[in-house]
């Protein structure tokens, strides 16, 4: 959690040496230290923008989920086109894409710690591409975890519903979506050298 702190950086102190904030990156204090009023809503709209990410792409999953296993699981496949794109659902106990099926527990955890790391990380965000990146990874591992916690066999050990079913591909859902999605942005966010905390390092 700490290294994550460290990588993430605060909005006082930018990483890196030569960087320039991308807008005012950090909190005007003061003769009495305070940060000033106009910093403060500026870094709670990327708080809200990230929330409001995580809560759209976490409710599309939910809803999804809830109409695949109503309508589609124990039918045939719907095709979409052809035998290249179809809704089949599955029960995965493994990671995104079917990965690693005998370590449920351990891939539980680790969407929990996700989205902790997310949220206590949140407070220190001042970049609102960012905010939509790390919104689509909080929803997309939120959706998974609630499928880990209340879908059978158990508690921590429930089965991931599936129904994405592209040929000669895995088959995935729309909370795997998001987390990819977050992923490329936030490789993309990095190759251009944008912070976290809204400062950009030019090589």
């Amino acid at each position: 959690m700490a290294e994550a702190e460290r990588i993430i950086g605060t909005p006082d102190t930018p990483d890196g040496a030569g960087a320039e904030p991308e807008q005012s990156a950090s909190p005007v204090s003061g003769p009495d230290g305070q940060e000033s009023a106009g910093e403060r809503p500026r870094g709670r709209r990327r708080i809200a923008v990230l929330f409001a990410v995580a809560v759209f792409a976490y409710a599309l999953d939910l809803i999804s989920k809830m109409i695949v296993v109503a309508k589609l699981e124990h039918h045939a496949p719907i095709e979409l086109i052809g035998d290249w794109l179809k809704f089949e659902a599955i029960r995965n106990a493994g990671a995104a894409f079917g990965v690693g099926e005998a370590f449920t527990v351990i891939f539980t955890v680790i969407a929990a710690t996700v989205i902790v790391v997310i949220a206590r990380l949140a407070r220190k965000l001042y970049s609102t591409p960012w905010a939509i990146a790390l919104g689509l990874l909080l929803g997309g591992a939120l959706g998974n975890l609630t499928d880990r916690i209340f879908r059978s066999p158990g508690v921590f050990e429930g089965a991931v519903v599936d129904f994405i079913a592209p040929k000669h591909f895995a088959v995935f859902n729309l909370a795997d979506s998001a987390i990819v999605c977050g992923g490329i942005l936030i490789v993309l966010l990095s190759f251009r050298g944008l912070d976290p905390d809204g400062t950009v390092h030019k090589d």
